[in-house]
Formats: structure tokens, sequence, C-alpha cells
């Protein structure tokens, strides 16, 4: 077999792997909106292309629950979460990062120990603050706990902002820069991929956070779409009569705009990593 020869056939080795991966990834989803277009009776028939079309589905759940009650809320916690993680996380890793002091290796290596706590250890000591804070039934246990940075976003952002180039800042602070400005003018905007990637991370958690929901939200008015979700499992469960073409409706709708989000930032997903891996 010729040298040429060898790498076609390796590379229509790789498409033929891709595509088999990529099948086996997608079909989850394919059967789901299948799912969420048939009656109740056919909802596992197992077909792609469903025997009976019907939009039913999609009128019905609007009308059983506030789908898009849910939806809003857990837009506003998540960029509210995603937002203070990122800020307060990047503050914290632009500090390891740029400044030198004395036990900063202590401290950092603390900030690492937190990520090992498990976190049923947390969960009561903070459920009884927000208990003592009179916002147990509120959307702000949702979002707030991460005004004080993530430990692991902290390690990802500092492995990066480290790459950074010293000299310009010592220029920066020649030109008389001030320490906000070297850290949110110069530092923040290079840090870009590993920005996004920690928005796109928090994003995805907190689209899909359901323990705390459980925890912490009360009223359906308050709830979010994972916790809507469990509240709709709950209402269309009674009698042993499951109504399962509600729920897989329900779960195409609260899917699809994270499926959205990665296609609009897998670009900036793939170049965090790739810096991430070559610089860190």
């Amino acid at each position: 077999m010729t040298a040429g020869l060898r790498v076609r056939v390796g590379r229509w080795a790789t498409w033929i792997a891709l595509v088999a991966a990529g099948i086996v990834f997608a079909y989850p989803f394919a059967w789901l909106v299948s799912a969420s277009f048939k009656p109740r009776g056919e909802v596992f028939d197992n077909r792609l292309i469903p025997r009976t079309f019907t939009w039913d589905n999609y009128v019905q759940v609007w009308q059983e629950a506030p789908v898009a009650l849910w939806l809003l809320n857990t837009a506003v916690v998540t960029v509210l979460a995603a937002t203070a993680v990122t800020l307060s996380s990047a503050m914290v890793a632009w500090g390891f990062a740029y400044y030198r002091f004395r036990g900063r290796g202590v401290l950092f290596a603390l900030v690492l120990g937190s990520m090992m706590l498990p976190g049923a250890v947390t969960m009561i000591p903070t459920f009884l603050i927000w208990n003592a804070l009179g916002q147990v039934g509120t959307l702000t246990p949702m979002w707030a706990h991460n005004l004080f940075g993530s430990a692991f976003y902290i390690f990802l952002l500092r492995q990066f902002m480290l790459s950074l180039p010293r000299d310009l800042f010592d220029a920066a602070r020649v030109d008389g820069a001030n320490a906000w400005q070297l850290f949110w003018r110069i530092a923040m905007p290079l840090s870009r991929p590993a920005i996004a990637v920690t928005l796109v991370f928090e994003v995805q958690a907190v689209w899909t956070d359901l323990m705390r929901a459980l925890i912490y939200l009360r009223d359906s008015a308050t709830f979010t779409i994972p916790r809507g979700l469990k509240a709709l499992v709950d209402a269309f469960g009674f009698g042993g009569e499951w109504h399962w073409e509600i729920l897989v409706t329900a779960s195409v709708i609260t899917t699809v705009p994270m499926i959205i989000l990665f296609f609009l930032a897998q670009r900036h997903i793939v170049e965090g990593v790739v810096a991430g891996g070559v610089k860190g």
C-alpha cells in the first residue's frame, strides 16, 4: 500500500468514525424531538418520523405550565450567575497571576483545596445562612453565591493569565495605568478565550442546576427550568398514567437554548481549550 493510499484510507476511516460518533450522540435528541410531535400512544414507537404528526403537545405544554416564566427566571439567574462568577474569579485569578506577595502559594493551594470539599458538606451551612438572611424562596441563592468566585474557574483563568507578557503590563504602568486599568483594559481583553470558556461552562451548569432549585425554590412563580420539569414530572405522573408527550415536549423546549448557545460559542470554546492547553 502506497503512502498516498494509506493517507486516503486513514482520512476516510476518520470521517466514518466521526460520522458514526455524531449519529450516536445526536440520536437521543433526534428521538426526543420526534417524540414531542407524537400523540401519547405513539411516543415510544421508536420511529424518528412520526406516524401521526401533531403540534398539540406544544400547545398543551404552554397551557399546562408557566414555561415562559420558568424560562425567564432561568435566563435571569443564568446571566447573573455567569457574570458574577466570571468577574469575581477573573479578579482573584489576576491577583494570583500578576502580583507577588508572601504566602501566595499557600493561599492558592487553599483555594484549590476547596474543590476537594463535596457539595454535601457545605449544603446545610449555606442553606442556614440564606435562611437567616430571609432569601429562601427567592432567586437570590441561585446566583449570589457566585459573587465569591469558583476555585475551578480561578485556576483556569490564572493559568491563562500567567502566559500574558508581563512587559506589557509594566509598560502600561509606566504610562500611568492603575491596577484596575491593568486588569480591565489589558488582562481581560487578552484573556477573552478563557473568559468565553468560563461563561459557557457556567451557563450550562446553572441552566441544568436542579439540586439548588429543589432546596431554595418553593413557589411555582420562582421556578427555574429544571425545577419546573420536576414539577411537570410530578403533575403528569398521577395514577400511573404518565403523560410522556408533555414531558418530552417540555424537555425539547428547555434543551434548545443550550444547543443554540453551544453552536454560537463553539469557536470560542475551541480557542479557549487550545489556548489553555498550549499556554497553560
